[in-house]
């Protein structure tokens, strides 16, 4: 009896049209069974690739990957939708799971839960979180994600800036000024308004006199001294003992 009850189970599974599928996926969504949504989902787009709750599909597999912290399917699932329904009215919201599963992949649950500082270790997954939300909010300005999107964004220029400066400052500690003067550039240029953004004029500063480039060190000493006042003892020139007689 429970043989013929399992065999009965499988060909009613079987049986199910999209529909049932997709009820069953939500239900599992709403209960947070993520593994059993995924389960759901994935079959329905493999048996009926055409219907309409299919396509449905498509967009809460975005969410449930996230969810169960499948990164790269997320990423997949959203990147596939964006080829595939270019003119969409829900694309944008692909373009924001992507942007989001990048955002949520910078750190581990560990280095949150410390607090570990990210800012030298290279923000590949942070330039790319930034990228995927800059696209949403160029594409869909109006969208109901832009709100959220813009204000991840300016963490994650915060977050690109840090690093910037942090390559910046290791090339000042080895005396390749010209990298760091590099470096110190792109943050100014790049990220305005990031908090880096001070260090690296200090940088410039500091590796334009270590080359004797006296002019240009004054010019860069000249923008410190405009942009933060307060501070522009930090960077004035160091003068001699015999300078004061």
């Amino acid at each position: 009896m429970l043989a013929a009850g399992c065999r009965g189970h499988r060909n009613d599974d079987a049986k199910s049209g999209p529909e049932v599928i997709y009820a069953r996926a939500q239900k599992a969504m709403k209960n947070s069974s993520y593994g059993e949504a995924i389960k759901q989902l994935e079959a329905l787009q493999s048996r009926f690739p055409f219907s309409e709750p299919a396509r449905q599909a498509q967009l809460d597999l975005m969410f449930v990957y996230y969810k169960a912290r499948q990164t790269d399917p997320a990423i997949d699932a959203a990147d596939t939708f964006i080829r595939e329904n270019p003119t969409n009215p829900r694309v944008d919201y692909a373009y924001y799971m992507k942007g989001l599963v990048y955002f949520e992949r910078q750190s581990n649950w560990l280095e949150r839960k410390f607090n570990v500082d990210l800012s030298q270790r290279p923000p590949l997954n942070a330039r790319k979180s930034f990228e995927a939300f800059q696209q949403l909010l160029e594409k869909f300005p109006h969208s109901q994600y832009v709100t959220d999107a813009r204000q991840r964004m300016v963490f994650l220029r915060n977050r690109l800036a840090d690093f910037e400066l942090h390559v910046a400052l290791y090339y000042m500690r080895r005396g390749a000024y010209v990298g760091a003067i590099n470096r110190a550039k792109y943050c100014v240029e790049n990220y305005d308004g990031a908090p880096a953004v001070k260090g690296s004029m200090k940088v410039l500063v500091d590796a334009y006199r270590a080359l004797k480039m006296t002019d240009l060190a004054a010019n860069a000493e000249r923008v410190y001294d405009d942009n933060y006042p307060a501070s522009a003892r930090d960077v004035a020139a160091k003068k001699h003992w015999w300078a004061f007689f």
